[in-house]
């Protein structure tokens, strides 16, 4: 595709944005127009404020108590990346399709509030959105290359969804298929992440995936660990920041 060569790099990654970089998922970033007045009180846009109000509180109280935020904030301030949550995670209006997202051109992290409503789904929504910021402040990520995109999204998947009863849930394990059923859960969501975030065939993101899936699989920063639903993990991965230099104050 054709671009202006007088644009500045963010330019065109926003101009470009549509389906193809994902923008289109988030109507405040593509400058879409929002339905007003009447009509918006019918279509339910009236609940915005409302729904703004109750994510951004939320978000407020899984800075201040979720200790895998915690320790994410920490871990992007020790790579020289601190996050102000003023200026680094916005409560938006989304498609419904998507439930937060990550925008590179601004750095900020955002939390679909008109999807995400309790304070849990808030937690996996900021984990798996700041795994992508310290993905792309500690290593350079491109999302614009399908590789690194699908790299951070398998890391993501990794670190902040995946778990048996997940993989359980999502069809992806039975009692015949135990063995690997972590890795077809991080599989999985990592597919689903880039096809709805990205205009690509299936083929396309699966290859990329394969292709960085060993190694990706395996880097565990900064967590450095898988977390288990109804366990200690969160607790003792932040307990253990400290010890690699992360800044947890």
């Amino acid at each position: 595709k054709k671009t202006n060569q007088n644009k500045s790099k963010d330019d065109s990654f926003i101009s470009e944005g549509g389906s193809q970089w994902g923008y289109d998922l988030y109507p405040e970033r593509c400058k879409k127009k929002v339905t007003t007045g009447i009509s918006a009180l019918f279509e339910g846009k009236g609940r915005e404020n409302i729904d703004k109000i109750k994510c951004e509180r939320n978000v407020y109280k899984c800075i201040k108590q979720s200790p895998i935020v915690k320790l994410m904030m920490g871990a992007l301030k020790s790579s020289g990346c601190s996050m102000d949550i003023r200026r680094h995670i916005s409560c938006e209006e989304c498609a419904p399709t998507v439930s937060g997202g990550f925008d590179p051109i601004l750095n900020q992290v955002v939390v679909c509030q008109n999807a995400v409503t309790d304070i849990g789904t808030v937690q996996s929504v900021l984990m798996h959105e700041m795994i992508h910021m310290f993905d792309y402040c500690r290593h350079n990520l491109n999302f614009k290359d399908l590789d690194h995109l699908a790299c951070t999204e398998i890391r993501a998947a990794n670190l902040a969804h995946c778990s048996f009863l997940a993989a359980w849930t999502q069809g992806d394990v039975s009692i015949f298929n135990i063995k690997g059923a972590h890795q077809i859960c991080v599989k999985n969501k990592a597919l689903s992440s880039i096809l709805a975030a990205r205009d690509v065939t299936k083929l396309e993101a699966v290859d990329a995936i394969e292709r960085v899936f060993s190694k990706c699989y395996a880097d565990l920063e900064p967590v450095g660990r898988r977390l288990r639903r109804n366990s200690e993990d969160m607790f003792k991965a932040y307990a253990e920041g400290y010890y690699y230099g992360y800044d947890n104050s």
